[in-house]
C-alpha cells in the first residue's frame, strides 16, 4: 500500500475524501464507456490513475528521415499517409492491414496482421507518427508499430502540444479503445489538478537526495530526462519499502511490548530419551537451530521464527524436539499443516517417534476429529515399558496435528504453549493470525521446504527471526535429474521398468485429476489406466485429494510396504511422504509447474542410499515465448538440486507474488518497488523506516 492512499482531498461540494475514493468517472472525458476500459487495466479511482506507471518510454525529440532507417533500428518517424488498405488470403481467414507513410525523404510500410479493423482508424493524408523497429529494408518496413495521428481538426490547443511532441514521451499499458494520446492527456490533466495536494509523506527519503513526491510523479509521467523518470521509480519505489516495514515493525514493537509468553523451554527429561531412542545423530545445523529454538522458548517474549531449510534436511525433527520442550513444561503443542496426506504423514512419524516417550498425539482433519481409532496410549506405553524401558509416566499435554480443522472455532485446547506450521507459504496470513488466537500469547515456529530467497524473507517475513537447516542428513543419495520432450518417452519408461525390476519404486505425477477434452494436460484417472497397462506386471495405484481417507491410507501404506510399485498421484504426495526405496519420479506436464513446487515433488525421492532419478516430462503445445520460458526454468531444476538457487530463479522468473501466492502470503501489491532489482533500497528503506519508528511513542 502506498502512503499516496492517506492523502484527502476537498471535492468542489465540499467533502473530504481520499484520492483511492475519488472514482474515474469524476474526471473530465471519463463516461461509462472509458471507466469500463479503465477498469481493464486495473484503474478504477484517481489514484490508480495517477500511479498508471509507463512501461517504456519514447526519445520523440529526434525524429529519423525514412531514407536514414536501417534494418534492427528502433526509430521515431514523422510522415504523411499516402496508402493503406487490407489485403486477405486463404479465403478471408487472414488479412493484412498496410498503410504507406511519405516524410519527402523516402517511403515507410506498417503492417499488421489479422487486424482489419485498423483501416477506421486512419485516413489518406493523416499526418502520422510512427514508432517502432525497422524489420525489412526493401521495402522498408515496421511491423505492428506504434501510431500517433496529428490532424490538423483534432489538434490540442497549443498550450498541450508538448505532451506528445518534442519531449520524452510515456507509452503506458493500454487496451483496445484507449489511445496512448488519451492516456497521456488524461493523466497530464490528472496530475495538475490533484498534484497539490500530494504530501511528501516521508521527508526522510527526500534528505537522502531523493526528489519530493509531487515532483517524483510528475517525473514519471513527464520527464525532461530518463534520468529523472529513473529516480521518479526509485523515490516511489522507497516509499513503498518504507511504508511496508513500518508497517511490519509497528506491529513488531506493539506485540513485544504486550506480548508475555509462558516458559516453553523444557526440562530434558522426555527430550534426553527422544533422542536416544531416535536411531540416528542430529546434524550441527539441527543443533544450532534447537539451541536458537530453545533460547526463545525461554522467553519472556513470544516465540516468532521462520525455520528455512531444503527438502529432506530435517525439520520435522527438529519440530519435533521443539514440541517436546514445550509438553515437558506442560504445555500443549498445535501443529498445522496443509493437506490431510501430510498430517496424516506426520501422524504416523509422531506416533512412532512419541509413544515410547509417553506423549499423546491427535490427528484433527475434515476427516479425523479424534484419536479414538487405534490401541490406547497407556496399552502402547506399558508394551513399550516392558521391552523398552520408557517410562509409563504419559504427559497430560499433547501434540495436536491437524489442517484447517484446528482452526475451526469447534476445535478447544488449553493451555497452548507452541504452535508450529508446516508449509507456512500454503496459508495465509490471517489463518495463521487466527490460530496463534487459539492461546495466550503462544510461541509461534512457522517452517518452510520451499527456500525462501533472503530479499524476500527479509521483507515478508520481517516480523519473524529466521532459521536456516543449512547442511543435510548423511546416507542420502544423489538425484540425477533430466528433461523429457514428450514424444520422445519410449525410453524413459524402458528405463522405469528397469528400476522396477531391479525391486525400486517410482512416482509418476500429473497435474490434474480428471481429463479435459480440450486440453492436452494429462490427468492421473486416464494416467492411471495408460500406465497400468504399460508397466504391467508391476502393482500400480492411484491416489489423489479426493480418494476417501480410509482407502487413501490403505493405498499409501501399501506403496510404503513395497506391496504397491508405482503411484500415479497428483501433487497431494508433494509434501510429507517418505519411502526411501522410491528412486524415480516421472512428472507430466512438467512445464505447468513453477520450480519450488517441482522441486518439492523432487524430494520425494533420493531418501535412501541408492541413486534417484527424477525426469521432467515437457509437452508444450508450440515452441513459443511461453514455452520457452518453461523450458527455461526447467533447466535450472536440471542444473542444480540447491533450493535456495532454485529458490531465487523462481523469484527472478516469476516474481514474489507468483512464488509465495499473494493472498497468501501477505504480500502488498506493489507498483514500484522491485524485490530482485531494488535490494539496496530494501536496506535504505529499513534504516529510513527505524529512524521513523525511533522518533515515535509506540
Amino acid at each position: 500500500m502506498t502512503t499516496i492512499d492517506l492523502i484527502t482531498i476537498s471535492k468542489d461540494n465540499g467533502d473530504v475524501c481520499k484520492l483511492s475514493d475519488l472514482p474515474v468517472n469524476e474526471i473530465r472525458g471519463v463516461g461509462p464507456t472509458r471507466s469500463t476500459l479503465l477498469r481493464k487495466l486495473g484503474i478504477t479511482s484517481v489514484l490508480d490513475l495517477i500511479l498508471h506507471r509507463p512501461r517504456r518510454y519514447e526519445d520523440r525529440r529526434n525524429f529519423v528521415q525514412i531514407k536514414d532507417l536501417k534494418k534492427g533500428d528502433t526509430a521515431c518517424v514523422k510522415g504523411k499517409v499516402v496508402v493503406l488498405g487490407v489485403k486477405k488470403f486463404a479465403h478471408g481467414r487472414r488479412s493484412l492491414f498496410e498503410l504507406v507513410i511519405d516524410d519527402g525523404s523516402g517511403r515507410l510500410h506498417c503492417i499488421w496482421w489479422n487486424q482489419p479493423y485498423m483501416s477506421s482508424y486512419f485516413n489518406k493524408g493523416d499526418d502520422l507518427i510512427v514508432f517502432g523497429k525497422v524489420t525489412s529494408d526493401r521495402p522498408k518496413t515496421m511491423d505492428n508499430p506504434e501510431t500517433e495521428t496529428l490532424n490538423i481538426e483534432q489538434a490540442e490547443p497549443e498550450s498541450n502540444q508538448f505532451i506528445h511532441l518534442n519531449r520524452i514521451v510515456p507509452v503506458y499499458p493500454a487496451t483496445e479503445g484507449l489511445s496512448q494520446r488519451w492516456l497521456r492527456e488524461t493523466i497530464w490533466q490528472v496530475i495538475n489538478k490533484y498534484a497539490g495536494y500530494i504530501k511528501d509523506d516521508f521527508p526522510e527519503i527526500t534528505a537522502s537526495g531523493f526528489p519530493q513526491k509531487p515532483l517524483a510523479i510528475r517525473n514519471l509521467h513527464f520527464p525532461d530526462q530518463i534520468s529523472e523518470a529513473e529516480l521518479a521509480t526509485k523515490r516511489l519505489a522507497l516509499d513503498e519499502f518504507v511504508s511496508l516495514f513500518l508497517q511490519i515493525q509497528i506491529r513488531l514493537r506493539k506485540f513485544e511490548k504486550s506480548a508475555k509468553a509462558p516458559d516453553c523451554s523444557g526440562t530434558n527429561e522426555k527430550m534426553r530419551l527422544f533422542l536416544k531412542k531416535l536411531g540416528f545423530s542430529l546434524t550441527d545445523a539441527q543443533i544450532k537451530v534447537l539451541r536458537e529454538i530453545r533460547a526463545d522458548l525461554r522467553g519472556p517474549k513470544p516465540m516468532r521464527r521462520l525455520l528455512q531449510g531444503d527438502v529432506g534436511c530435517g525439520k520435522t525433527v527438529v519440530a519435533g524436539c521443539a514440541a517436546i520442550m514445550a509438553i515437558e513444561k506442560g504445555f500443549n503443542v498445535l501443529f498445522m499443516v496443509p493437506t490431510e496426506i501430510l498430517a496424516e504423514q506426520h501422524y504416523n512419524t509422531f506416533r512412532r517417534w512419541f509413544d515410547p516417550i509417553g506423549i499423546d498425539v491427535v490427528l484433527r482433519t475434515g476427516s479425523v476429529k479424534n484419536n479414538e481409532s487405534g490401541p490406547s496410549l497407556f496399552d502402547i506405553a506399558e508394551n513399550y515399558e516392558k521391552h523398552s524401558g520408557a517410562s509409563k509416566n504419559i504427559s497430560t499435554a499433547k501434540l495436536f496435528i491437524g489442517t484447517h480443522a484446528l482452526i475451526e472455532e469447534s476445535f478447544i485446547a488449553d493451555n497452548i504453549g507452541l504452535i508450529i506450521i508446516d508449509e507456512q507459504h500454503k496459508f495465509g496470513v490471517a489463518q495463521r493470525e487466527k490460530l496463534v488466537k487459539k492461546g495466550r500469547n503462544p510461541h509461534l515456529l512457522v517452517m518452510t521446504a520451499t527456500p525462501i530467497p533472503r530479499t524476500l524473507a527479509l521483507t515478508i517475513y520481517g516480523d519473524l527471526d529466521c532459521s536456516i537447516i543449512d547442511q543435510m542428513p548423511a546416507g542420502r543419495s544423489k538425484i540425477i535429474t533430466k528433461l523429457v520432450n514428450a514424444g520422445e518417452s519410449d525410453s524413459l519408461w524402458k528405463f522405469v521398468r528397469q528400476q522396477l525390476a531391479n525391486g525400486k519404486q517410482a512416482y509418476i505425477v500429473c497435474p490434474r485429476v480428471e481429463s479435459d477434452p480440450a486440453s492436452e494436460i494429462k490427468a492421473v484417472k486416464t494416467e492411471y489406466v495408460r500406465i497400468k497397462k504399460l508397466l504391467a506386471p508391476f502393482e500400480v495405484a492411484l491416489v489423489h485429494g479426493e480418494i476417501p481417507r480410509e482407502e487413501r491410507e490403505k493405498i499409501m501404506d501399501a506403496f510404503r510396504s513395497g506391496a504397491v510399485s508405482v503411484l500415479v498421484a497428483t501433487t497431494v504426495i508433494e509434501v510429507g511422504v517418505d519411502v526411501p526405496n522410491a528412486t524415480v519420479m516421472v512428472i507430466e506436464n512438467a512445464e505447468r509447474f513453477g520450480l519450488a513446487q517441482l522441486h518439492q515433488l523432487r524430494g520425494r525421492i533420493g531418501r535412501g542410499v541408492a541413486e534417484s532419478y527424477c525426469f521432467l516430462v515437457a509437452s508444450p503445445r508450440k515452441l513459443d515465448k511461453a514455452a520457452y520460458d518453461a523450458l527455461k526454468r526447467l533447466n535450472v531444476l536440471v542444473q542444480t538440486s540447491n533450493g535456495f538457487e532454485i529458490a531465487e530463479a523462481d523469484l527472478q522468473m516469476r516474481g514474489p507474488g507468483e512464488l509465495l501466492g499473494q493472498a497468501q502470503s501477505g504480500l502488498p501489491s506493489l507498483k514500484f518497488a522491485d524485490f530482485i532489482k531494488d535490494f539496496q533500497l530494501i536496506a535504505q528503506a529499513k534504516e529510513i523506516a527505524r529512524s521513523i519508528i525511533s522518533k515515535m511513542n509506540i
